[in-house]
């Protein structure tokens, strides 16, 4: 085990789109931590955004520099597995960017090599520190709405044409919409509902030339404690998109439409200290409707701030919280996403067991 110190020094693997927006801006503005060195194997993008952060060309070339204690992996999704594990060899604190992993059984391999060697291992699922997210927390914590009888969750965006140019898209493992957006979306439910019942899925190509999924419906049934319905839906082919939550309970229904700001505010360069930052349009607040009287009200969409989520790896790493994020909850996240392509590949409803969960 690595002795612990503050600030903990971070390696990112990876400056695409997630080491770039989802992991170094939020590791450099976490209290705590340190971003001290980014592998980027070609170019130089990342100095130029954060002089005095090293660069290194390789994975060995990061984990030479004993004193960084944890790793991010933010490179394609087929890389995680074994990145991760060369990492934990290394007896490194691993975070992987979602999807954790392509498979249940690299999931499992993994647990248990951070089991062994006493090690943090975390999914990045970020999007529980979305305004909108905890909003709807709020809201079901709350009790207006009495006990939820149907959740939907759209993730809408609108793309006719396949970048078949970018791995997500031109058919490598771990591309598509269902492992892009779906971690997302499931570890969310899983968090408001824990394990559904029975799980019916539609994973599906809409556009044309697609070599990749890139919409998909999934259906879920809950039995306990009482019947509940959930519809989590994505497609690139939205040029309007759904809503981005509709619930309806036995007293009430609450609707929100909209994304959360923050992905938009980091690629505009905005930081995580501007007051604005992570607030929600007044035009993108929910609507929480009473049955009994009619009434409806607009609900504020609380600040988002996805600094909530390295702040409680660090403070795991620290001894001074629980790990939010277990990588036990990413494995069943990974064994949705499997049912799902089951269910869809048969047309079959299928009941879900986490009985091989590690």
């Amino acid at each position: 085990m690595i002795p612990m110190q503050e600030p903990i020094r971070v390696g990112v693997v990876g400056f695409g789109l997630a080491g770039r927006v989802f992991h170094t801006a939020v590791v450099q503005a976490t209290p705590g931590l340190e971003l001290a060195c980014v592998v980027q194997r070609s170019g130089n993008d990342a100095v130029k955004e954060y002089p005095g952060v090293r660069q290194a060309h390789s994975v060995e070339e990061l984990l030479g520099d004993v004193s960084i204690q944890l790793v991010v992996i933010a490179t394609p999704s087929y890389s995680h597995f074994q990145l991760a594990r060369q990492c934990l060899q290394a007896q490194r604190h691993v975070v992987i960017d979602k999807p954790f992993t392509l498979t249940t059984a690299e999931a499992a391999e993994l647990i248990l090599l951070a089991r062994q060697r006493k090690l943090v291992l975390s999914a990045y699922q970020n999007r529980r520190w979305d305004g909108d997210f905890q909003t709807v927390q709020q809201v079901l914590a709350g009790g207006e709405l009495g006990s939820v009888i149907s959740y939907t969750a759209h993730y809408d965006r609108y793309r006719i044409q396949p970048r078949l140019d970018v791995w997500r898209e031109n058919g490598l493992p771990g591309g598509g919409t269902l492992f892009d957006l779906g971690p997302h979306m499931i570890d969310q439910v899983l968090t408001l509902f824990g394990k559904p019942a029975t799980i019916m899925a539609d994973v599906r190509m809409e556009r044309r030339h697609a070599v990749v999924d890139d919409a998909f419906d999934i259906f879920l049934k809950y039995e306990q404690p009482r019947p509940l319905t959930v519809l989590l839906r994505s497609t690139l082919t939205a040029c309007t998109p759904g809503p981005r939550y509709l619930i309806h309970g036995t007293k009430g229904s609450f609707t929100k439409w909209g994304l959360d700001p923050q992905e938009d505010q980091i690629k505009a360069g905005l930081g995580f200290d501007a007051p604005e930052f992570g607030e929600d349009p007044e035009s993108d607040w929910g609507e929480l409707r009473n049955c009994d009287g009619g009434q409806t009200r607009r609900v504020p969409t609380l600040k988002g701030d996805y600094r909530g989520y390295y702040a409680n790896v660090r403070d795991a790493l620290m001894g001074r919280a629980e790990l939010a994020v277990k990588p036990e909850q990413a494995w069943r996240t990974t064994r949705m996403i499997e049912l799902a392509r089951e269910s869809s590949a048969t047309g079959r409803r299928l009941s879900v067991y986490f009985h091989l969960e590690p």
